[in-house]
């Protein structure tokens, strides 16, 4: 009986079946799309066939070298990846974006110094960290959410780019961290921007997948506790998520006043204030940062917590410059108090203070004294953009480890920077090379565990990116 009814149904409703499967004589359908035109704008159809596609093809080549015997290290790497974004609809967009990398020609990720037992820090981010010897495996679904938007705001919902002092980008290698959550800007007033959210998730750069908040802090190096023990956080965090909230006001003549409060369930809570100014061709700013921990600081157990609760951070950055249509210039300071470290998830972003340079970070160290002068030329908003940075950091004795995370010890910095957007017939596509060198201004003890890809080494990077 049930043969029957097949058979009757495959002869009078043919399209039913059709619809079941793929004729082997029939070419490819899947992305056939509607045949009609889409001319009703206030149908979902419309909303889809006025999307918006954004890709982007990007090679990376870096290379680390270190002083003497110890490993250097290079990779090249390219990849390449499309995002779309539908129309409105009602106020609602969706939008979904992925991305693909290959290890095309790169030293062993895997294999270790001989000399200091170090791994690869640089040129193994370029893929997958948590898989040194991946050369293949290497796609990730960055974007996919809904967003809702109501005059200049939204709201989006999903997994979504953010850039916030203390949650980035930190774009230095080939993708940027993703987070999911959600996530909103609303402007109440011309002056006045609100933004901020709840994050459950987060894929930092140099990783293939998702993690949750608490299993997110320790995938990069978990360095020391403040006693000088391993640190051993990795997997040990537990935490339901992040809170965030940031407030802009805009001042007038060019000023400004900015505070950022970011609060992770069960281990830290950090605030900042930030005021910038501008008089004529003159720049100044001015932030301070405070952090606590929260409970245990993330585990009960001290060896295996991330904020040690028996130390809190505080941060003063300062910044005065001179800038026109060309040039900006700028000398800026930062201290960071003895009362503790500065703690911020590296997997989460870069540090937000005035001297940042690329390369390296603050972040993991308390008293510190931080001096960077800054120079970009920009000649008429051509198409090339030329800087260079140096830097001297003060930084506490390695063997200092309560205030000493890394091993990182003093050290001058020197950052040299070309980017070139061509014009024409390559019109989309870019060209950046960076060139860093640390120089070791601090006491080793003849450990070259505390110079290996830290001081007294070089790091070069050429980026080649086109986007359409």
């Amino acid at each position: 009986m049930q043969i029957r009814i097949l058979l009757f149904i495959s002869l009078v409703f043919p399209s039913i079946l059709l619809a079941q499967h793929q004729e082997v004589h029939v070419a490819p359908h899947l992305w056939k799309g509607k045949k009609s035109v889409a001319e009703d704008s206030t149908s979902l159809l419309f909303a889809f066939k006025h999307g918006k596609v954004h890709g982007n093809l990007r090679y990376f080549f870096m290379a680390t070298e270190n002083k003497g015997h110890l490993t250097d290290s290079y990779a090249h790497a390219a990849g390449g990846g499309l995002f779309y974004e539908t129309g409105s609809y009602k106020g609602f967009q969706m939008g979904v974006g992925g991305y693909f990398i290959y290890n095309t020609a790169s030293s062993d990720m895997s294999k270790v110094d001989p000399y200091t037992n170090a791994v690869n820090r640089y040129e193994a981010s370029l893929f997958d960290i948590e898989n040194p010897a991946n050369k293949h495996d290497l796609d990730r679904l960055e974007e996919l959410y809904l967003k809702y938007n109501f005059g200049k705001s939204h709201l989006t919902a999903g997994k979504q780019l953010i850039n916030t002092p203390f949650i980035n980008l930190q774009d230095g290698r080939m993708r940027p961290t993703e987070v999911g959550g959600l996530y909103g800007e609303i402007f109440p007033g011309k002056k006045n921007k609100l933004e901020g959210g709840y994050l459950h998730e987060i894929s930092p750069r140099g990783t293939v997948d998702w993690y949750g908040i608490g299993e997110s802090i320790g995938i990069y190096s978990n360095g020391t506790n403040i006693d000088g023990t391993k640190g051993n956080y990795a997997q040990n965090i537990e935490s339901k998520g992040i809170y965030l909230v940031g407030y802009t006001h805009t001042l007038p003549k060019g000023h400004s006043l900015k505070f950022w409060n970011v609060l992770v369930d069960n281990v830290f809570n950090t605030s900042q204030i930030q005021w910038d100014a501008k008089k004529g061709n003159w720049v100044a700013g001015l932030q301070y940062t405070e952090q606590h921990a929260i409970h245990h600081g993330g585990n009960e157990d001290p060896t295996r917590t991330y904020f040690d609760p028996s130390q809190m951070s505080r941060v003063f950055s300062t910044k005065l410059g001179w800038e026109n249509s060309q040039w900006k210039t700028s000398v800026n300071y930062t201290r960071i108090t003895a009362e503790g470290r500065y703690l911020m998830p590296r997997e989460w972003g870069r540090d937000p203070f005035y001297t940042f340079m690329p390369r390296e970070r603050n972040e993991g160290f308390g008293d510190v004294h931080a001096f960077v002068g800054k120079l970009n030329f920009h000649p008429h908003n051509g198409p090339l953009k030329a800087s260079i940075a140096y830097g001297l950091y003060k930084l506490p004795d390695v063997k200092q480890v309560a205030l000493n995370k890394y091993g990182l010890p003093s050290y001058n910095q020197l950052n040299l920077e070309l980017n070139y957007e061509f014009e024409g017939f390559l019109e989309g596509l870019e060209i950046q090379g960076l060139y860093v060198h640390k120089y070791n201004q601090g006491e080793t003890y003849g450990n070259e565990k505390y110079m290996i890809n830290k001081v007294n080494m070089s790091n070069y990077n050429v980026v080649l990116n086109f986007h359409f």
